[in-house]
């Protein structure tokens, strides 16, 4: 297929997955709020800053996250079966193929249905602390996904393959397994930390997925690279509602899912060490909690940040909230570049 067209088919897509979630918006919001499906604030006795700054966004719609997600899901499945009935320019736009797009279009769909369920327990208050799946619960589950996953690569696809940018090539056979768990797992809960403003995860998300579009482009992986605007499409209507003040907010559906997803194709793009620096925000607060915890822990309940993750710092500080949220929008953008920048001058395109 000519280049041409391939930049054609995937802005095509983008388009219609941004078409189709702005028009099934309306249902959805309508759904959440008549059945109630409002976020619970933290207890304030255990988070009195966090719940001072957002108490007032209480009862807000969770699981927006189902915007993102089921778009892509009816998007790669009807499009897929109008090109096998019909054999006519949905072949063209079909992007669902095994070797590229199955595997994390899986995965996006196993983990938005975990955490739609791990949303509707936090909503009606069942479960562990308050509402919920437990983290020890949340890790088990997304293990055994990223399990499937690692399975996948290393004896359906016989990929054990680690590309170190400018350094080169590594095989590391079985350590494949557990490494692929591991940034899953880590990239999952990392996006998750970073859904907590209006517009924050949407946005850093946006970036991410267009940057390793990029790449797959880059690469000729044109199903992967489609696969990733439909993604940008849909996150696009979502961010139109959930811009401050936020319509409905993402949830466990959509932050972890696109978290898994996004894992599965730096995996799949063999730039999983650019993840940290495309991604660096995600990496910014997870390392905030880790520190903020491990401080209440060993200096007798002393706090590093006035709240965590990170992002709840500058707004305890003073921040606006819109502030916080374009400053990191800024600096996800800068990162993504100096990674796009790192694969560039890798790969040698910049000199083709």
């Amino acid at each position: 297929m000519a280049i041409d067209s391939v930049v054609i088919k995937i802005f095509s897509l983008t388009f219609f997955s941004f078409f189709v979630a702005m028009a099934w918006t309306p249902l959805l919001t309508h759904f959440l709020y008549k059945y109630k499906l409002g976020k619970q604030i933290r207890d304030s006795v255990k988070s009195p800053v966090f719940t001072a700054m957002h108490q007032k966004k209480s009862g807000t719609p969770t699981m927006g996250g189902l915007l993102i997600w089921v778009t892509v899901l009816i998007l790669s499945v009807a499009i897929y079966y109008l090109s096998v009935w019909f054999n006519s320019y949905f072949t063209f736009l079909n992007f669902l193929t095994r070797p590229q797009t199955l595997l994390p279009l899986g995965c996006l769909v196993a983990a938005a249905l975990v955490g739609l369920v791990d949303d509707y327990l936090n909503v009606r208050k069942i479960g562990p602390c308050g509402g919920g799946l437990s983290v020890k619960h949340r890790l088990l589950v997304y293990t055994a996904i990223a399990l499937v996953a690692a399975f996948w690569f290393y004896f359906r696809l016989e990929w054990d393959l680690i590309r170190i940018p400018l350094v080169g090539n590594f095989n590391i056979g079985w350590w494949f397994i557990p490494f692929v768990i591991f940034v899953i797992v880590a990239t999952a809960f990392s996006v998750n930390e970073i859904d907590g403003l209006d517009g924050l995860a949407g946005g850093t998300l946006l970036i991410a997925y267009i940057s390793f579009g990029a790449i797959a482009f880059a690469q000729g992986r044109f199903d992967l690279a489609a696969f990733c605007g439909v993604i940008v499409g849909a996150l696009l209507a979502f961010l139109w509602f959930n811009i401050t003040p936020a319509r409905f907010f993402m949830g466990d559906t959509g932050a972890m899912s696109l978290g898994v997803t996004l894992a599965v194709i730096a995996i799949l793009t063999n730039s999983v060490l650019l993840l940290p620096i495309i991604g660096f925000l995600f990496v910014i607060e997870s390392l905030s909690v880790i520190i903020q915890v491990a401080s209440k822990k060993l200096r007798g309940g002393k706090k590093v940040f006035f709240s965590a993750p990170i992002h709840h710092h500058f707004e305890a500080i003073g921040w606006p909230e819109a502030k916080v949220v374009m400053r990191f929008w800024v600096v996800a953008g800068v990162m993504a570049i100096i990674g796009l920048v790192i694969f560039l001058v890798d790969t040698g395109a910049w000199n083709r």
